[in-house]
């Protein structure tokens, strides 16, 4: 498994170790030709600014790693810096948990600090475990990233769009990933800022449209994305960065499957196999061998099923939002449906997307921290997504040495959040229905058999991605129904006043 697992903190380590290389040695024109590693370079220019801009301090740690071809080079220098550099970037993080903070409702000023929705807001987001593993165990840049995506949030709430605006471009040119939000972030500009008015009933006042108000939203726009490719679409390279980001020849899963609909529909198209070759009506010398769970980032055929197309996901996804996007263009409901928007397109697009990284989960569960400490129902489905999300992160951290670490902060972090979550909501009832309940002790049985009962038992050596698949296929059902309850809570709050 070690050997096949694409995702160990040393590969995420050397990519970007790599990165500041190329960015460091090489003129501008090449950054996006270069191929000395496998791990080319596949972000978006701005963050490979960004690198160039860390491979500045990095010469003064080891100038060793800024050699392109010291390939997988890891001197304890190397680690110390790049170790750093992801500590000093989450000061960004760490600044927008502070606006978000200043966002939230108090339904009553509380004596005790420790139990008022800012504070609790603030842990869940600092000390959220996903993002600690993902960063600071494994090895990204994700904090400063997710730093830019909250503090435009905090912006929108606090009205001040245009910087919204400005903090989501930034970001897109850093990690095209938040492409999966964009939908909800152009309909609501379009909609609550350059249409000015309402009518009395809460629809468009077409009247209201501020062209000078779309000049301006459309100028931020424009300038950061020009900044961001000019240089490359100068040297006629765009087609080239392009290839790069968006690399439609991988496969429909990634090598480990994230928990969605995907990951089920493969699941179905196994178990039709195992009945089809029982029953002999399938031949089995005929059937794809098991590509799906090789391990392997490729092409993937189904064997019974339809094989899924990239065009096949996107219309999936497409569909899956229209109605969120819909619904706050009909009845805006402020920056919160915006908000509530936001995260059933990153959902939408988790659930249904092409090649989805399974740590694409945070997108949703961080905003979604903001609801859940000022609605009961929120803070329900919030300890529902996270609870699976995180653990099916689980996966990244492999090793034995790893376990009881990845253990004790995910029950730390969890026992917080139902903890502080239920006695902030204690006079509304509970949180969780008797199913949610079974469901997530349901994930305390996968864990020990995965992670306790498999290795020791004959099925490793025989099927040693049963754990994976276990784990993507469980963890999938609390992803997706997540996504049907924020759905439910959008569309009945049309009978609701607006929120501010």
């Amino acid at each position: 498994m070690e050997t096949c697992h694409t995702h160990g903190r040393s590969t995420d380590f050397e990519v970007h170790r790599n990165w500041l290389a190329i960015t460091h040695s090489l003129p501008v024109s090449r950054w996006y030709y270069e191929n000395t590693s496998e791990w080319t370079l596949d972000y978006p220019p701005l963050f490979a600014w960004f690198e160039f801009g860390l491979s500045h301090v990095a010469q003064h740690f080891d100038r060793s790693m800024l050699v392109v071809e010291n390939l997988n080079y890891a001197s304890p220098s190397t680690v110390l810096f790049q170790r750093l550099s992801v500590i000093f970037t989450d000061v960004v993080f760490i600044y927008a948990t502070r606006e978000c903070c200043r966002c939230v409702q108090e339904q009553k000023r509380s004596r005790d600090n420790l139990h008022r929705p800012s504070f609790i807001l603030a842990v869940l987001l600092l000390w959220n475990f996903g993002l600690l593993i993902v960063d600071h165990i494994h090895f990204q840049y994700n904090g400063f990233l997710f730093g830019f995506l909250l503090l435009s949030v905090a912006k929108h709430l606090q009205s001040q769009h245009l910087k919204g605006a400005l903090l989501f471009s930034i970001l897109l040119n850093l990690k095209h990933i938040y492409l999966y939000v964009a939908p909800a972030y152009g309909i609501y500009l379009l909609r609550s800022h350059c249409f000015a008015q309402n009518n009395k009933d809460g629809s468009v006042r077409w009247r209201s449209f501020s062209p000078l108000r779309l000049l301006a939203l459309g100028s931020i726009v424009a300038s950061v994305f020009a900044l961001s490719f000019g240089p490359f679409i100068a040297m006629g390279q765009l087609p080239q960065v392009l290839s790069r980001l968006f690399p439609f020849k991988r496969g429909l899963c990634h090598a480990y499957w994230a928990p969605n609909i995907w990951a089920l529909y493969n699941l179905l198209d196994k178990g039709l196999v195992m009945l089809g070759v029982r029953l002999r009506l399938l031949e089995e010398a005929g059937l794809h061998r098991a590509t799906m769970t090789g391990g392997l980032v490729q092409e993937m055929q189904h064997s019974v099923l339809p094989s899924i197309s990239p065009t096949v996901t996107l219309v999936c996804t497409l569909l899956s939002i229209l109605p969120a996007m819909t619904s706050i263009w009909r009845c805006p409901r402020g920056a919160r449906g915006f908000l509530r928007c936001l995260l059933l397109c990153a959902l939408g697009s988790f659930v249904f997307g092409w090649h989805v990284h399974e740590k694409a989960i945070l997108i949703a569960i961080l905003p979604l921290s903001i609801l859940a400490v000022e609605s009961r129902e929120d803070a329900g489905i919030f300890l529902v997504l996270a609870t699976t999300g995180h653990y099916s992160l689980f996966p990244l951290l492999f090793t034995c040495a790893e376990l009881p670490i990845k253990v004790t902060l995910m029950l730390i972090f969890t026992i917080y959040s139902f903890t502080a979550l239920r006695k902030l909501h204690s006079a509304q009832g509970p949180l969780l229905h008797p199913l949610e309940v079974v469901y997530l002790l349901g994930l305390v049985a996968v864990a020990i058999a995965c992670e306790v009962v498999f290795p020791l038992s004959p099925w490793q050596q025989q099927l040693p991605f049963l754990p994976l698949l276990a784990t993507s296929v469980y963890c999938s059902v609390g992803v997706c129904y997540s996504f049907l309850r924020l759905y439910v809570s959008l569309l009945r709050q049309r009978e609701k006043p607006k929120q501010p």
